[in-house]
């Protein structure tokens, strides 16, 4: 059985606090897990209450991650892209940014921003978007040299994977 933890540090570190009342839904979903519809449904409600909490679109995206629906997976990363972005004052549009675009190695959006980027390269790979899934990799190479949220790990994956396609 795959678990949901959407609670404790996974908060701090993709996408910061959340209020109690969020933290308490997510917990709820968490607890249904194998019961789609509602763990599902606690989720957005908890997304309608605060469409500014980045630990939400993480609960979500990583919810539809392990449903195996990963076009509703991508589509939350990109949501949840597009409001790390306006939280931290960059570009949502990932083709144009830069290192210097935000401070990428700082704690808050542009740190959720990282992470969901390494997120939605490893959904396009299992889709088999693989030039996709390099462009994005090749971005967070740029934005991340040090490699802080751990994308070398999905190139390995899609290098592996292109290989055994090809």
């Amino acid at each position: 059985m795959k678990v949901l933890d959407t609670t404790g540090d996974a908060m701090a570190l993709f996408g910061g606090e959340a209020s109690p009342v969020i933290t308490q839904l997510l917990r709820e979903a968490a607890a249904c897990y194998e019961q789609t519809p509602r763990a599902e449904a606690i989720l957005w409600s908890a997304q309608a209450i605060d469409p500014r909490c980045l630990p939400v679109y993480f609960s979500l995206y990583k919810f539809y991650f392990y449903k195996a629906r990963l076009e509703d997976a991508e589509k939350v990363a990109q949501k949840g892209l597009d409001m790390a972005a306006e939280l931290g004052g960059f570009s949502a549009d990932w083709t144009t940014l830069s290192a210097n675009s935000a401070p990428w190695h700082d704690e808050g959006p542009q740190h959720f921003y990282l992470f969901t980027l390494k997120a939605l390269a490893f959904m396009r790979l299992r889709l088999g978007k693989f030039a996709e899934s390099h462009a994005l990799i090749n971005k967070m190479e740029e934005l991340d040299p040090a490699d802080t949220v751990g994308y070398s790990v999905i190139r390995a994956v899609l290098l592996a994977n292109v290989s055994a396609y090809y």
